[in-house]
């Protein structure tokens, strides 16, 4: 590979890191609004309506996407490299907002001390809550992923795609739930049927996004002239 290819192919994997690292933060910021999504009319699941899901699950799914993507391309080091940094990342976006709570509102300012707990007041709670379910569904993911791809001989993206990704989705989405629920975020009632609701989203995201990730190994094995399986090793 030529010093060219390399820089871009660092380039690219500073740029993946960065998609996988707003994602999952902004998923932590914005998941006390939550949405509905009645495709097959309204059906509920033990006492939780089927679709009716917090907005923080949209981001998301992209951080497994981008995490495949790059130990399908990169390798495994550097996928677990960007968990890790992911981590960094959504902890010290916490103490950021936990600090901007703690220091007093103006008289004047438009957004005022009660709402701006009402709205990021529980965020400790929720990234303590995705962090543990964060931690243990991207490494899952990654092992899983590289089982399939030695298993498969690096034949049949799909299969370690979505195997990986629905086993780590419902790792990610009890623990997630799990803990909320423990914390009184979530009253117990609703439990199972929230953990149902948000797993099946997460099934349809994952069959959603592997065309996508054809799409983009297919795009970077071309440029890289790599052969199924081959992976990029930036720290050559």
């Amino acid at each position: 590979m030529t010093l060219k290819d390399k820089l871009l192919a660092r380039k690219i994997y500073l740029y993946l890191g960065a998609l996988f690292i707003t994602s999952l933060v902004v998923s932590n910021l914005i998941f006390q609004k939550f949405f509905y999504w009645h495709p097959f009319g309204d059906v509920t699941l033990f006492g939780a309506p089927l679709f009716e899901i917090s907005v923080g699950i949209l981001p998301y799914p992209v951080t497994f996407l981008i995490t495949d993507l790059i130990s399908e391309i990169f390798g495994k080091k550097k996928a677990n490299q960007i968990v890790v940094a992911g981590i960094f990342a959504s902890f010290f976006s916490l103490t950021i907002v936990y600090t901007a709570n703690a220091v007093p509102a103006t008289i004047w300012s438009p957004v005022q001390d009660k709402l701006f707990t009402s709205v990021f007041g529980n965020t400790i709670v929720a990234v303590f809550a995705s962090m543990m379910a964060y931690l243990l569904a991207q490494f899952v993911d990654i092992q899983l992923y590289h089982f399939w791809k030695d298993l498969t001989k690096g034949k049949y993206l799909w299969i370690r795609n979505n195997f990986s990704t629905f086993s780590s989705q419902l790792i990610d989405t009890f623990t997630v739930v799990l803990l909320l629920s423990s914390f009184g975020e979530i009253p117990w009632d609703k439990f199972v049927g929230l953990v149902i609701s948000g797993f099946i989203f997460k099934i349809i995201i994952a069959f959603l996004d592997t065309p996508f990730l054809y799409l983009f190994v297919y795009m970077l094995r071309k440029r890289f002239n790599l052969t199924v399986g081959q992976e990029i090793d930036l720290d050559a």
